[in-house]
């Protein structure tokens, strides 16, 4: 991510989240969404993806990492068996068509450029069921030359254009565990905790990294859920033995600690709502914002600082109506 983000291999990012998961095959992989601050051009693709089999002459290094590393089955007629076919077709959408330039696709994710043999197209022979058999660019999974030589191993990295596209990933990056179990028992033994066991798979790998407390999932920038209520609207949570206290002083909440800072601070007097958690942050145990002790100086104002964190207000039903409209105010 430092890789990515800091020395900015695709440009400046504006935000990035990553997960990652193992699949039961030992060794840990990472998905990784990052959003640029200026978009990405179909004719730019071609600076920073490649689809195609390396010059072995002028760049030998980044030849051998693509052709072993990069290169999807053989399947299709000239593997059969291979595992990603299904009904007599790869679900992985191989080999793919081979073209002359990169074109924006229909799904969201540009056409890369794969030229044909006739095209000046380069092929390798791959051996498939103890036969050499000679395939090209059609294989090719997309990559970043440069990461490649950097990591020299399998990285495939894609252009994506389509808001459906961007769901998809989002919710392929955040997915759950790939275990399922069912069983029968009695009406009264529904132990939730044994059923959350039962149901994920954990493999030593992934158990040794949750032990060494490695990051497994990482958004960014921080986006603060800021609430929206009317005057004592806030939700409460009490006890018995505490009810007459909460109903007598309500514990604060993001928009009523928001006003009191304008009260008491001039700088928050200034900013919008959503505004705050850029330049304050929200402490859960004091239920108070605090001004930011890090982060990037603001002009004309002493101890302030900036950061890229995100104020996100909850959503407000149109069918209250009091609250709506203060919210759209």
């Amino acid at each position: 991510m430092d890789v990515l983000t800091k020395y900015r291999v695709f440009g400046d990012t504006r935000c990035y989240m990553y997960s990652v998961e193992w699949q039961k095959r030992g060794l840990p992989h990472a998905h990784i969404l990052i959003w640029l601050l200026n978009k990405l051009h179909s004719n730019e693709v071609d600076d920073i993806i490649s689809a195609e089999i390396p010059d072995p002459v002028t760049d030998p290094r980044l030849h051998d990492i693509v052709t072993t590393q990069m290169v999807h089955g053989p399947c299709g007629a000239l593997n059969p068996l291979s595992p990603c076919m299904a009904d007599g077709k790869c679900t992985k959408r191989y080999p793919r068509p081979l073209v002359a330039e990169t074109v924006t696709g229909n799904d969201g994710y540009p056409v890369y450029r794969r030229r044909s043999k006739e095209d000046n197209g380069r092929t390798i022979k791959v051996k498939v069921q103890n036969q050499e058999i000679e395939i090209g660019n059609e294989f090719i999974v997309p990559y970043c030359p440069l990461l490649s030589r950097i990591f020299e191993t399998h990285a495939n990295v894609e252009s994506c254009h389509s808001a459906k596209s961007i769901k998809y990933l989002c919710k392929y990056v955040t997915k759950g565990s790939d275990m399922a179990v069912f069983g029968i028992a009695s009406e009264n033994a529904n132990d939730e905790i044994s059923n959350f066991q039962m149901g994920r798979y954990v493999s030593t790998n992934e158990a040794l990294w949750r032990l060494l407390s490695f990051q497994i999932h990482e958004r960014y920038p921080t986006v603060v859920h800021l609430a929206v209520h009317l005057e004592n609207g806030q939700r409460v949570y009490f006890t018995e033995a505490n009810a007459a206290q909460r109903a007598e002083r309500p514990p604060s909440t993001t928009l009523t600690s928001f006003f009191a800072m304008c009260e008491a601070d001039p700088f928050a007097a200034t900013l919008m709502y959503v505004e705050m958690p850029k330049y304050y942050t929200w402490n859960q145990s004091t239920k108070k914002f605090q001004r930011r002790k890090q982060g990037t100086p603001v002009p004309d104002w002493p101890q302030v600082f900036s950061t890229d964190a995100l104020g996100r207000m909850y959503t407000v039903h149109p069918r209250n109506d009091e609250c709506f409209i203060c919210d759209c105010c």
